[in-house]
């Protein structure tokens, strides 16, 4: 818009002087010699005999194109936006040292006509030409220019733009999905060199850190494989241990930490895996919310379920089944031992999940610090006072690898809301 609007400029100042040191000048010439030639034939009109007069308007005629008669006829005054005609009138007022008005006469025989009344001795003398004796028609001339040059250099701007801003939103849509922990497709190398450099470059790095990403969950996975041969040896070993070793009470906490150990393993091999799986199923939002309450209500915590048949196709099942289990073993744990209300519902085209608590509530400065890994509330890091720190972070990082939204919000009189989206892909 910027170069078009600049290049429209450019051209109404080009064609302003254009006008004012050209056309206008000549115009006034062309304007100045007709007047001329009109007060010239109205003096020898008015000194002829009435047989040579008859001949002297047909010589006119033939040589000036002009058209000689005493006709008063009323005509009306000209409409005409012809600068020309201005210029005119300008002229034979200069020289006749008197006003004339140009005016003009419409027949289907010989169309349009201009006259110029010049007052003679003995009558009024009708000089007339035809619009055709003129040619020239500014206005439109400069119209076609301007419409011209518009079309062309909005086109020429849309085609070189287009040659920079496409590959430039292509490399902003797919440095977005990055930021989101999405992996696009490469991106095809297109534009100018600089441009096709770089996506070139952006490619390259989309591969490498997809490929770092993969090695470092491949890595992780396989050193919690591999602590989990060795620790279940040590709790084997202390099994064998006659009379729990001497002490119940550093066995039963040596027994704790091991148990806090292969938790923090098994978390870690079920993330690997819920990040690699990849499935299209038709999963039941209701069913799925329906067993996780089933189980927990076993172990005694109040849930209120309120959620209709709705069927979701899900790429990834054991992630949505993960980051449920984690937000209601989050509600049941920091919710005092009240009622947990998990509300479904189908609104504006996507699936919201409501997992609500009445515990003291996450502070509002907090809210987001929740979601890095390791993070706690409570810094003692004690076993007794909360979880190992990676429940939420687990919830966050599976819910941006499908395009899912997380969020906690604060509940009105205490508690927290955990609320999962689940956009567009709802099946009936």
């Amino acid at each position: 818009m910027t170069i078009g609007v600049v290049s429209i400029g450019f051209q109404l100042i080009t064609f302003s002087i254009l006008a004012y040191y050209m056309v206008i000048p000549l115009g006034q010439r062309a304007a100045d010699d007709l007047a001329s030639v009109i007060t010239h034939a109205a003096e020898t009109w008015e000194n002829l005999s009435t047989a040579e007069r008859k001949v002297f308007a047909d010589k006119i005629r033939s040589k000036h194109d002009l058209l000689l008669t005493t006709n008063d006829t009323h005509l009306s005054g000209s409409t005409s936006f012809l600068p020309y005609l201005l210029f005119l009138e300008s002229a034979l007022n200069k020289q006749l040292g008197g006003e004339v008005q140009i005016k003009e006469s419409v027949t289907e025989e010989s169309g349009l006509w201009f006259w110029a009344d010049i007052p003679v001795s003995d009558a009024t003398l009708r000089v007339g030409f035809s619009r055709s004796r003129i040619g020239v028609n500014p206005p439109i001339a400069f119209f076609m220019l301007m419409v011209i040059g518009i079309y062309l250099t909005f086109i020429t701007a849309v085609i070189l733009t287009r040659r920079l801003t496409v590959p430039i939103d292509r490399l902003y849509h797919a440095a977005q999905a990055v930021g989101k922990g999405h992996w696009p497709d490469s991106i095809e190398v297109d534009g100018p060199e600089e441009l096709a450099v770089l996506t070139r470059e952006f490619n390259r790095m989309n591969v490498q850190v997809r490929e770092l990403l993969s090695n470092r969950t491949t890595l992780l996975a396989g050193i919690a494989h591999d602590l989990r041969t060795p620790l279940t040896q040590i709790q084997l070993a202390l099994s064998m241990l006659p009379n729990e070793g001497g002490s119940p009470e550093l066995m039963k906490s040596i027994n704790e930490d091991l148990g806090v150990i292969n938790r923090l393993i098994g978390e870690t091999l079920s993330i690997s895996l819920e990040l690699e799986e990849e499935q299209n199923v038709p999963t039941d939002i209701a069913l799925v919310l329906d067993d996780l309450t089933g189980s927990v209500q076993a172990d005694g915590a109040e849930i209120n379920l309120a959620c209709s048949k709705l069927q979701y196709q899900v790429d990834h099942p054991l992630a949505l089944h993960r980051i449920l289990t984690n937000l209601l073993v989050n509600a049941i744990r920091y919710g005092e031992g009240k009622s947990i209300d998990i509300v479904c519902e189908y609104s504006k085209g996507n699936i919201v999940i409501q997992i609500m608590d009445r515990g003291p509530g996450i502070p509002s400065e907090q809210l987001a610090s929740v979601f890095r890994p390791f993070y706690r509330l409570e810094k003692s890091r004690g076993s007794g006072t909360g979880g190992t720190g990676l429940g939420l972070a687990i919830v966050k990082q599976l819910a941006d690898a499908n395009k899912w939204k997380i969020e906690l919000v604060r509940r009105s009189g205490g508690g927290t809301s955990a609320v999962l989206t689940l956009p567009h892909c709802i099946i009936e």
